[in-house]
């Protein structure tokens, strides 16, 4: 198999790799990075369990190849927290019960991270809609929404 040579900023650190050209990003951040909060949940882009911050933007990286991130800064949702202290979102999701699993919620951060970059001053409605390429089977999104608004109005929102 082809290698390619890969240098990514992740959460901070530069990393070089050697990678096959076809290994997703997901299982680059998972495998090598040994990064689990980046969850595989369906493989087609249909879930968002696997995004994570791309130079800022939110992608689905079980549908990118590691090498489309050569040079990028990537953001996990483990490199959310700085100093120990969670980030506005994660304490949000914490303090509201965004979350029941766990399984979509690095995802639905993340997400949401860029939406508040976007708008930080977002409706109920817009929050839906800004979250609409994640799913979750546990809460009904009620808590996720209220963790994503309580997460604006602790910002200034």
């Amino acid at each position: 198999m082809a290698k390619t040579s890969i240098q990514v900023t992740v959460n901070g650190k530069l990393r070089q790799a050697e990678v096959d050209s076809r290994m997703l990003l997901v299982h680059y951040i998972r495998e090598e990075l040994e990064l689990t909060g980046t969850k595989i949940g369906c493989d087609t882009s249909q879930c968002g369990a696997c995004v994570v911050l791309m130079n800022g933007s939110s992608i689905k990286s079980c549908t990118a190849f590691a090498v489309q991130a050569d040079g990028a800064e990537i953001t996990t949702i483990e490199g959310l927290a700085t100093d120990g202290n969670l980030h506005p979102l994660q304490e949000a999701f914490w303090n509201n019960h965004g979350l029941q699993c766990g399984y979509c919620t690095s995802g639905m951060i993340l997400a949401s991270v860029e939406l508040l970059e976007r708008n930080p001053h977002p409706t109920a409605e817009e929050v839906r809609s800004g979250l609409q390429g994640n799913l979750c089977r546990c809460t009904g999104y009620h808590n996720i929404v209220k963790s994503v608004l309580a997460a604006a109005e602790a910002k200034g929102g």
